[in-house]
């Protein structure tokens, strides 16, 4: 049986390694986990309730549609129901952008170091993949437009970048929108969207109605604290969602994962209080890094990219051993690892552990 050509070479996506493997592989009581931005507070009261009150019905499909949830995300995002399709994850948004809209040869361009689900599913429809350097961590606009061909299809912009953690500013992404020709599709993913503090930070819903090819990446996952259930969302014009849903399979969100994000939507004061703890806790890792003469990103997600100055996987290793998973090994910052702002508590351990392993390896902190 043989495979496409163009997938015998991709890479396996690796998420974090899970409490309970390293548990098990280490021998450790206790592992704090800070690979994966997932909410160290959890979700909130209110959807765990929704999801209790629903598990009668599991033996029922769930709604395709998704109506319920639709019209109540619309309403909060102050856009109609067809502007909304949802997938498992915003993840599957993009492979459904990827399989409903490139053709082998077509080109689509994004950062050199950005969510590798992007390229990931272009190479899997057999497109082209265009990277263009980032700058300090950041996207550059210019250079990404300067990649534009007639063959270009999607151009792909993570703000917040993951795994940088850097924004790109409003006026500098309307500047971009009013360059980008009408026919190439804009995918804009703010999965981190509800993290970020920084007033130059442009709302991409507000976005919607000036450029039509524009498409709009959020989730559950994060923030709401439901990544488990895997429910996330595209928000664009009514004639790209169709085509989106043309290719989407059947019953893609389970009944839980719906009943729990209209809960969680509908309980915005957690949202809010799960921001503040996160800036909090930004300040808290910056304030220690700047104590132990570490550079960071900006850090404007739940999460901070950081140079550790030594080979990242060996300083992963060495967390791993002191029961913190974090995550390394991205291929243009070999000395950085990515860690999930956490809980105070959780926050103080990995400094703590970092400080250690770091003055154990020389390094000067």
């Amino acid at each position: 049986m043989n495979p496409k050509p163009n997938i015998v070479n991709l890479p396996v996506y690796k998420p974090g390694k899970p409490i309970e493997e390293v548990k098990k592989e280490l021998g450790l009581k206790e592992v704090i986990k800070l690979a994966s931005n997932e909410n160290p507070y959890g979700t909130s009261p209110k959807a765990k309730a929704a999801i209790i009150a629903d598990l009668d019905n599991l033996s029922i499909y769930p709604d395709g549609s998704a109506a319920e949830l639709t019209s109540a995300l619309a309403a909060h995002l102050g856009v109609k129901n067809d502007n909304i399709i949802f997938g498992c994850g915003s993840d599957e948004i993009i492979a459904l952008i990827a399989r409903a809209f490139f053709l082998p040869g077509d080109e689509t361009i994004m950062a050199d170091q950005t969510f590798s689900v992007y390229k990931s599913n272009a190479d899997i429809e057999g497109a082209v993949t265009i990277e263009v350097p980032l700058a300090n961590g950041t996207h550059d606009l210019d250079a990404m437009l300067s990649q534009v061909t007639e063959r270009t299809k999607v151009i792909w912009v993570c703000n917040p970048n993951n795994p940088t953690g850097t924004i790109v500013s409003a006026e500098a992404l309307s500047t971009f929108l009013d360059l980008v020709p009408k026919q190439v599709m804009v995918v804009l993913d703010e999965a981190y969207y509800e993290y970020v503090t920084d007033l130059s930070y442009s709302d991409g819903i507000k976005l919607l109605e000036r450029y039509p090819n524009l498409v709009i990446l959020r989730t559950f996952s994060k923030i709401y604290g439901l990544a488990a259930l895997r429910i996330g969302y595209g928000v664009a014009s009514p004639a790209i969602i169709k085509l989106i849903n043309q290719v989407r399979e059947p019953f893609n969100t389970s009944r839980v994962a719906q009943v729990a994000a209209l809960a969680a939507l509908g309980d915005q004061d957690y949202v809010q209080e799960c921001r503040r703890l996160n800036a909090a806790g930004i300040l808290q890792l910056q304030a220690e890094f700047n104590r132990l003469d570490l550079e960071s990103f900006p850090a404007h997600g739940n999460f901070i990219m950081v140079d550790v100055r030594k080979p990242a996987v060996d300083v992963f290793d060495a967390l791993l051993r002191k029961g913190i998973i974090v995550r390394a090994g991205h291929r243009l910052y070999p000395s950085y690892i990515r860690v999930t702002v956490g809980s105070a508590e959780q926050n103080k351990a990995f400094v703590e552990a970092l400080e250690q392993i770091l003055s154990d390896q020389g390094v000067r902190v």
